[in-house]
């Protein structure tokens, strides 16, 4: 099968699992596609791919045998497709896009089509935060008896080195790195709840549906307390947030609001969100993309 991979694509996972790992799995990308396209259990032909697509999943548009529409996802092992595929079953629907099919764990996931081009994005902001929340609050359950997630503690925990690796190399991020470390040392020190948590849940995340009007995809799944799963929905349209001469009002405000309407602490959502912040903005800039760490960084200032 010959195609190309959008560009998207292949930049983000040259940032995320490394340049030789990514070509790599570029490289079995047409294989990999043609076995999933055939595997048992998905028997589906092939409309399009999606472009620019996802960060971390090449995204084809397909047609089932009975002649409905669906799509079919296929990721690198980085990216831990078996655990989304777990969440999603475990969710069944219910907030979440439902997976149409229990195929091998090499064979992609099979999902229904949602509008892709549409998403929470697409309203206004007081709105698009409204229906955020309506939809996230459905995806906190109890996780499944002998579920495969990791926790908010493990998961933050493996990124604190290169938080500190960053601070050392550029001073002035050392007194932003340092309160982001303290807050989550607090907070891990006692979890209130133990929720399954969607992981990178924001607007762009909540596609249009038939089913249901919004339903979330691309999870990054973990078990963990609910103020983790909003930190990212905070930091969302930062660059609307940065251009605005009220943008830290605003932040701080969000904080607020979204802390009262889902009963979350205030203070452990101020806490996660500074840290999620600092770590997505070290990191940007740690592969170059300078606008978008400085953009995080000033963000996580305001808090």
């Amino acid at each position: 099968m010959g195609f190309e991979p959008p560009q998207h694509l292949v930049r983000a996972l040259g940032e995320t699992c490394g340049d030789a790992d990514a070509a790599d799995w570029l490289e079995r990308l047409p294989a990999l596609t043609a076995e999933a396209l055939s595997a048992e259990g998905n028997e589906v032909t092939l409309d399009r791919v999606v472009a620019p697509g996802g960060r971390s999943s090449l995204v084809l548009l397909v047609t089932r045998a009975d002649g409905s529409a669906a799509v079919l996802k296929i990721a690198p092992p980085g990216a831990a497709p078996a655990q989304e595929r777990a969440a999603l079953a475990h969710w069944n629907g219910w907030g979440a896009v439902e997976l149409l099919a229990p195929a091998a764990p090499d064979a992609g996931l099979l999902l229904e089509r949602l509008h892709h081009e549409v998403s929470l994005r697409s309203l206004p902001e007081a709105k698009a935060l409204l229906e955020a929340a309506g939809t996230v609050r459905r995806l906190w359950v109890e996780p499944p008896a002998g579920h495969p997630f990791e926790t908010v503690a493990e998961r933050t925990a493996r990124r604190t080195g290169p938080m500190r690796a960053s601070a050392e190399s550029d001073p002035t991020l050392g007194p932003l790195v340092a309160s982001a470390l303290e807050a989550r040392d607090e907070l891990v020190a006692h979890s209130p709840e133990l929720l399954l948590l969607h992981g990178n849940f924001r607007q762009s995340k909540v596609l249009s549906g038939d089913r249901a009007p919004w339903l979330a995809v691309g999870p990054e799944p973990l078990v963990g307390e609910r103020a983790y799963d909003l930190a990212r929905l905070v930091r969302d349209r930062v660059e609307d947030l940065i251009a605005s001469p009220g943008g830290a009002a605003t932040a701080r405000r969000r904080v607020r609001k979204l802390a009262d309407s889902l009963e979350v602490d205030q203070a452990r959502l101020r806490g996660w969100t500074l840290f999620r912040a600092v770590e997505s903005g070290s990191r940007a800039l740690s592969v170059g993309r300078r606008q978008d760490g400085e953009m995080a960084l000033e963000f996580a200032g305001w808090l």
